[in-house]
């Protein structure tokens, strides 16, 4: 039987005390004093801490529920939903690189920017981009900016001058079967260059060089000229949780795939990137684990058994260019989970539009005021009377 985790909490700004203080207090809970008490704390304020904080409020009362502050404050249940880090100074010469142009990433607001002046200034040679040897959230990001790119060295005719580069990490190019076939078929008919077991573990923007290991022969590296490069970053578990009594072996919150409850403490549970649910970590996935935490976390407050589980339901949206999308959806399993009776798979203009019109609004008026739980419910209807 799962255990109970109560602390009173002095959280700073950084979280940088709060697991700490849950280790040192792992056993006690009523006889502290405390400022503050709520019924439902959540930690983190990104898409999945402010959905479940927003299903939270119907549930208990605004006035139960807190997204954590700095100040004190005590809890009855605990949501974690901390995110995860970029690790730019895992690779050597950065984050200094980005001071020099031809060089950016589009995961940080500082260094977003910097992709598109690199691309816009482009006139000829390697266009390089890159995917790490770890976990990273949205892991179709680091193609749909290559393909993006295509499409305007196409449409601003230097499409010519340029030798397309994707480097990633990964043995595939996308981890689902039937969608990386698609994705295999459009690298070739773009000319688009792909080197899979390559990882980044250099910059050196003073020469405009990557360089990059080969996975599959340790020690053995390459190095590449580059006119311009977007770098994914190595990506991992917040700081607050590794080595804390929640994560596990890796850092992650160690949670229930299936209920989103921690596996030890049984009034702690975990949403979105920061935890160890093997599936990619993405805002789709968030709002179909948000639907299934609140039904867990609505049985547990009645001191019921949860009855609703996580599939593992993730989808990316892969931008393949100015006006297509091929919309993968897929579970734990990594098997197709689709929601039109469509072949999604297929580069579609239709799905570019729910990219780009309808996905917005799920996001900000469903998704974070805790309405939207993911397609589940509108894939039955549309699937019905289908095998």
């Amino acid at each position: 039987m799962a255990g109970q985790l109560h602390p009173q909490l002095l959280l700073s700004r950084q979280y940088c005390r709060v697991f700490s203080v849950i280790n040192s207090h792992i056993h006690t809970s009523s006889g502290l004093a405390s400022k503050d008490h709520y019924k439902v704390l959540v930690l983190g304020g990104g898409s999945g801490g402010i959905a479940m904080a927003a299903r939270m409020k119907r549930k208990v009362g605004a006035k139960n529920v807190a997204i954590v502050e700095p100040s004190e404050i005590s809890y009855d249940y605990l949501i974690v939903a901390l995110g995860l880090e970029l690790h730019y100074e895992k690779i050597k010469g950065l984050p200094e690189g980005f001071e020099h142009p031809k060089i950016g990433s589009n995961y940080s607001v500082k260094t977003v920017e910097k992709t598109w002046n690199a691309l816009k200034n482009f006139k000829e040679g390697n266009a390089l981009f890159t995917f790490p040897n770890t976990p990273i959230k949205c892991a179709g990001a680091p193609q749909k900016i290559m393909y993006l790119s295509d499409a305007f060295l196409r449409k601003t005719g230097k499409r010519s001058k340029a030798n397309i580069i994707y480097n990633t990490s990964l043995p595939v190019l996308f981890g689902v079967k039937k969608y990386a076939d698609a994705l295999w078929e459009i690298v070739k008919k773009r000319d688009l260059n792909v080197n899979l077991r390559h990882n980044l573990i250099e910059v050196r923007a003073d020469k405009q060089e990557a360089v990059f290991e080969n996975l599959d022969k340790p020690g053995e590296t390459e190095v590449y000229k580059y006119e311009m490069i977007h770098v994914t970053p190595p990506m991992g578990p917040p700081a607050v949780l590794k080595g804390s009594l929640l994560d596990d072996e890796a850092g992650w919150l160690n949670v229930n795939k299936s209920t989103l409850q921690h596996k030890t403490y049984a009034n702690v549970f975990g949403i979105g990137d920061c935890t160890n649910l093997p599936t990619s970590k993405t805002a789709a996935a968030v709002a179909a684990q948000s639907a299934v935490l609140d039904r867990t976390v609505s049985r547990i407050l009645k001191k019921q058994t949860p009855d609703k589980t996580y599939d593992g339901y993730t989808s990316c949206p892969l931008v393949t260019s100015y006006n297509t999308v091929i919309l993968a959806e897929f579970d734990y399993d990594g098997q197709p989970l689709e929601t039109f009776p469509v072949d999604q798979s297929k580069e579609s203009r239709v799905m570019y539009h729910m990219k780009a019109d309808v996905m917005p609004h799920l996001y900000w008026h469903g998704l974070l005021k805790g309405l939207w739980g993911g397609p589940g419910p509108y894939r039955t209807i549309m699937h019905m009377g289908m095998k």
